[in-house]
């Protein structure tokens, strides 16, 4: 047996410390499935930070590599292990274990489902401004490890925004803990920032302390159809201005995404016709109901000046649930459709409709037999790209990712949004950053992990 691991089996027992099939197949491969399942060396299960910092001051010592797991819904390969790996999952350290109220806080261990925390926050009368589509599997410190962003950016921002607090251990075994509930700590440097985006290559996060925020009277929801993506930009920056409580939600759909929710999803078609297109609108309300009128009057507005074509304003649950199955249609392609390429990638808002054409253009000159979706968050520059492709090769999968990439980098955006980069990514990195960029990324990985034990080939 590898030596780190009977250390590890030695030092933790072997509740929690897994070799062979006695490893779950959840802990296999990640939600991307851009490689095969694989079975780690060993799978290390621990169930409190004690356990973490043992486990790579052992695996430091030895120089053993170790891949850290969540919830296992990443998109970008990084919690897949390589049989030479040791996998330290925090499925066991979940738990909240504290709600204070006064500060407006939930301090919670990092492998907490961040739908239990969003429940905690409703409960205690407050908002968690984090929200992803895997909210029921995704783990909090895989938000962090991945500065996840979702649905609510444009009002409360990334991941790193709604933190205020980390306690997390270092690739030789030390606890650092910074476990901040202030707003303002301005006490020099903030090495928690470090940990956000960095998918597990510096450290693993084991404790997490979530801001809250108030609690919206009501959510009023609108499904818009427009003539263009242009027209969805003006229509963002008139409802930021002219909407009192700003704006939740604005997800822009392009009309190759209603055409499929339509035609394979059997979703009904939401107007007379399919517009260019569709945008889904969410915007906090008060408890009298008179913003619905307020909203239905800044449409009307809209509609009159053509800047939009349609609207449906939600007048129930059931309204705005209809809404949103146009925008989580995606989530049963995997069943239905051919294999797929998805693509989260950023673009300036400016120049998001151009490059959208441009890149749609390329892939049906070499891909002609592919079904090509677009859709994103667009106010925080954020576009989803899915390519779905008969017969899908590696060749193709390569080819396809050259040409969406390239284009995202013509102009001036980022490989990746929201996803991270972990090893799908890692090859187009060159594209989003530049060479002093990625040796300032190195110098700070040399110094945090020096013997490369973390999460390797993962980001660098």
């Amino acid at each position: 047996m590898n030596a780190a691991v009977e250390a590890l089996r030695a030092a933790l027992g072997d509740g929690i410390v897994r070799t062979g099939a006695d490893i779950p197949a959840r802990n296999l491969t990640d939600s991307s499935r851009y490689t095969p399942p694989t079975p780690p060396l060993a799978l290390v299960l621990p169930r409190s930070v004690e356990d973490v910092a043992t486990a790579l001051r052992l695996c430091h010592a030895h120089g053993q590599p170790v891949v850290t797991q969540g919830g296992m819904t990443g998109l970008a390969d990084g919690a897949t292990p390589a049989r030479t790996e040791v996998a330290i999952s925090l499925e066991r350290m979940s738990g909240i274990e504290e709600i204070d109220v006064q500060a407006g806080t939930i301090t919670a261990l990092a492998g907490t489902p961040l739908e239990a925390i969003q429940k905690a926050a409703d409960d205690a009368g407050f908002v968690c401004g984090i929200d992803l589509g895997a909210r029921g599997s995704c783990t909090i410190g895989g938000n962090v490890a991945t500065n996840a962003g979702g649905n609510q950016v444009l009002r409360y921002g990334m991941t790193r925004r709604n933190v205020l607090g980390l306690e997390a251990v270092l690739a030789d075994g030390t606890i650092v803990r910074s476990l901040n509930k202030m707003l303002k700590n301005n006490a020099g440097y903030d090495w928690t920032q470090l940990l956000f985006g960095s998918e597990g290559t510096l450290g693993i996060v084991t404790r997490v302390v979530v801001m809250l925020h108030p609690k919206p009277a009501s959510i009023e929801t609108a499904l818009i159809a427009l003539p263009s993506a242009d027209a969805a930009i003006r229509l963002l920056r008139r409802a930021g201005a002219e909407l009192p409580g700003g704006l939740l939600v604005f997800e822009a759909m392009w009309r190759d995404l209603i055409e499929v929710a339509i035609q394979h999803v059997k979703l009904p078609s939401p107007f007379a016709e399919t517009p260019e297109m569709t945008v889904l609108l969410e915007a906090p309300g008060d408890r009298s109901g008179q913003f619905r009128e307020l909203l239905e009057g800044f449409l009307g507005s809209m509609l009159e000046e053509g800047i939009i074509t349609d609207a449906l304003v939600a007048k129930s649950g059931a309204d705005r649930a209809r809404f949103w199955a146009y925008r989580e249609c995606m989530y049963e392609f995997h069943r239905l459709m051919p294999p797929m390429v998805a693509f989260d990638v950023s673009l300036p808002i400016g120049s998001m409709r151009e490059a959208v054409d441009v890149i749609r253009a390329r892939l049906a000159a070499r891909h002609g037999d592919a079904i090509v979706v677009n859709f994103g968050h667009i106010a925080d520059s954020n576009l989803h790209l899915i390519v779905m492709k008969p017969g899908l090769d590696k060749t193709a999968k390569l080819d396809i990712e050259a040409i969406v990439y390239a284009g995202v980098s013509e102009y001036g955006g980022s490989v990746s949004a929201e996803h991270g980069v972990g090893r799908a990514k890692r090859p187009y990195l060159t594209l989003s950053r530049t060479p002093e960029e990625l040796a300032l990324m190195r110098t700070i990985k040399q110094a945090l992990d020096p013997r490369g034990i973390l999460n390797p080939e993962r980001i660098l």
